[in-house]
């Protein structure tokens, strides 16, 4: 029990860089001598120093480490990236014990950092709630195991299922959903659109509501129809031009040449090199529905207005699953799904 206790606030820490690690996971580490916490720290960005290292910085008398245990959320990293591999600290200093929530599958960790320690003498305890610590970095073993990013699907609907009115846009949600929904945005790797949406909306798909950073824009725009001058395009952000014409790079605009037969297979593997490991699919009833109907999905968002009845417009997706938890926001109703 105590062991988890300590790993829970590992997991606290780590959540708190949600959104500004890509391409690394969220970690988050404490340091406990005689059942008192003396150091903890997490990985604030890419490039930054590790969970680990931040934790024993934190450390005001160093001379207590060699009695002390050190708790990560996960495997402490055995690679020379732009930063020095954890393992060899941990076995550098000589500390008591190491408590590792999950282990890391990653090619260049995947138990070599638990190794690197184990044959430094040093006693390991791994598996400490390993649910919630690869819960906290769902979108890093997505990518790495499945080679795509980690995929949610979101959208808004009426009570009567229309996700506009007489397919024009219309405000469904509320501002304090609008909130939740930037937050969303910041807390993800990538928001994408197709054709219709960016046409219809001029969305400029950015963070406005919350702190944040903005998120990749990536637009499915096969024959290049949205004009540049559309909002998509501005500077706000780094944007992928999804499409059949040409492959070419710009300042902010990257444009992204894939083949339209087998597009989902296709774009998947296209986000794969560009190291995104999650998107929020926030596209039209067209986009949406190809992720619905090819199972390629793992979490879904709906935004329900139960009061609004729009009568005629464009019908919500078909989705049929049983939600897993439901929130409310005033006048809305969020249902959040998860793809098993």
């Amino acid at each position: 029990m105590q062991d988890e206790f300590y790993i829970k606030r590992c997991i606290e820490l780590a959540g708190k860089a949600i959104g500004k690690t890509y391409p690394n996971p969220l970690v988050g580490s404490v340091i406990v001598h005689n059942d008192k916490i003396i150091g903890e720290g997490y990985h604030h960005k890419a490039g930054e120093n590790h969970a680990e290292i931040n934790a024993i910085n934190s450390v005001q008398d160093k001379s207590l480490i060699p009695e002390s245990t050190i708790y990560v959320s996960l495997e402490p990293c055995a690679h020379y990236g732009k930063t020095p591999p954890c393992a060899l600290k941990i076995k550098e200093l000589g500390f008591r014990k190491v408590v590792i929530g999950a282990m890391d599958s990653h090619d260049k960790v995947n138990g070599k950092g638990k190794k690197i320690i184990q044959d430094a003498g040093i006693k390991v305890v791994s598996g400490i709630l390993e649910k919630e610590c690869t819960e906290l970095n769902k979108r890093f073993f997505t990518f790495h195991e499945k080679k795509r990013p980690y995929i949610i699907l979101k959208w808004a609907q009426s009570g009567d299922g229309f996700m506009d009115k007489d397919f024009k846009p219309v405000s469904i949600s509320n501002p304090l959903v609008n909130q939740f929904v930037h937050q969303l945005r910041a807390d993800e790797h990538a928001i994408l659109v197709g054709t219709n949406t960016a046409l219809n909306d001029n969305p400029s798909l950015t963070v406005r509501n919350v702190e944040g950073e903005n998120p990749i824009r990536i637009l499915i725009d096969f024959e290049l129809k949205v004009p540049q001058t559309f909002n998509i395009y501005n500077h706000e952000a780094k944007t992928l031009i999804i499409n059949s014409v040409k492959d070419e790079e710009k300042e902010n605009i990257r444009f992204i040449k894939i083949n339209k037969e087998n597009f989902l297979n296709e774009l998947m593997n296209a986000l794969y090199k560009e190291h995104i490991q999650s998107v929020i699919i926030e596209g039209g009833r067209f986009t949406l529905q190809q992720f619905i109907n090819e199972g390629l999905w793992d979490e879904a968002i709906v935004i329900n207005n139960e009061n609004l009845k729009l009568e005629n417009g464009t019908k919500a997706p078909n989705f049929k699953h049983t939600d897993q938890k439901k929130e409310i926001f005033i006048n809305n109703l969020i249902l959040f799904y998860k793809n098993k």
